[in-house]
């Protein structure tokens, strides 16, 4: 992977961690920094996935890579929630 292709996957990262936490419903207590940073785990893991699964290079936009990192981030950010959630609360107490 290029370095461009890092830039690239980074700033799609940042938009799909975005995305990710829009489908999920309610208030996820967690830092913007934090959704970003799922968000582009998040899109790396999507892209391993949909080029292992082999549906990552088609023609024209790429939605089923799309649809996958956006799950993964909206799995990630709710698991990210939970636990930020708790431990946040915990030291609160």
């Amino acid at each position: 992977m290029s370095i461009t292709g890092i830039i690239t996957a980074i700033i799609v990262g940042l938009i799909i961690g975005a995305l990710g936490r829009l489908v999920l419903p309610g208030k996820q207590p967690i830092p913007i920094w934090l959704t970003m940073l799922v968000g582009i785990v998040a899109a790396f893991i999507g892209t391993a996935i949909a080029r292992g699964f082999g549906y990552a290079s088609t023609s024209g936009f790429d939605w089923l890579e799309l649809i996958t990192q956006v799950v993964l981030a909206a799995i990630g950010v709710s698991l990210v929630s939970g636990a930020y959630g708790r431990r946040h609360h915990n030291i609160t107490r």
